[in-house]
């Protein structure tokens, strides 16, 4: 999924005009996803598909909830790089995540960037400013890598 996404933000990008530089080095680093990955099989999970701080919430009685949802099956580590790019959840989440289903957080990074590129790249689609030079400096970062 990673490689597809990637490369469908990247022709949006393109037809958006955003620079040169970041869809030659986008271009660059779709072809490097299988390496980035790195035999990285995960079991397919239900995801969100858009899990941050805007789409959860608390009920009155304090239960949490979800909405918003853009669901999928695909690998855990999506949403969890989600709830990370625009500002977190507490911290109590995490802990509680990583009790019922622990991260290989060392491993994990290089797969974050990853994840939160497509969404940093939508946004740079949606939005224009800084995020296209946000997704410049996350392609540098993966394909430096490698």
């Amino acid at each position: 999924m990673a490689r597809s996404a990637l490369a469908s933000q990247l022709d949006l990008g393109k037809r958006n005009g955003l620079g040169p530089r970041l869809l030659g080095q986008g271009a660059r680093l779709v072809e490097a996803v299988p390496r980035l990955l790195g035999g990285h099989t995960p079991s397919a999970s239900l995801v969100h598909g858009d899990l941050w701080g805007g789409n959860a919430g608390f009920l009155a009685g304090g239960s949490p909830v979800l909405f918003d949802p853009a669901v999928y099956w695909g690998d855990r580590e999506t949403d969890i790089a989600m709830t990370e790019l625009f500002g977190g959840f507490p911290r109590a989440f995490y802990s509680a995540y990583e009790e019922i289903a622990p991260l290989d957080r060392e491993c994990a990074m290089t797969r974050k960037s990853l994840y939160q590129l497509y969404h940093v790249l939508n946004h740079a689609n949606l939005f224009g400013g800084g995020y296209a030079s946000q997704a410049e400096r996350m392609i540098d970062g993966l394909l430096a890598q490698l």
